[in-house]
């Protein structure tokens, strides 16, 4: 799971995937702003079958916070 997440956050973020840990922030590590935060949700919504709430989004502050959250809504 963690490596799918990376790898589809890496390529959204033009990073490298190997750079990407549980503990790596989104915002603050990976210069995420708040539209690549929104197409980020919506890519994992699509290849998870998930919602994500509004109010979730802006508590995941780190990669091992989405893979955590996808976890426990699939």
């Amino acid at each position: 799971m963690f490596e799918t997440v990376a790898g589809m956050i890496a390529n959204q973020l033009k990073v490298d995937a190997a750079s990407i840990k549980p503990e790596t922030r989104l915002v603050e590590d990976l210069k995420a702003d708040s539209a690549n935060i929104m197409i980020m949700i919506m890519n994992l919504e699509d290849q998870f079958g998930i919602v994500v709430e509004d109010d979730q989004i802006m508590k995941m502050k780190t990669v091992a916070d989405v893979v955590s959250y996808i976890e426990s809504h699939q």
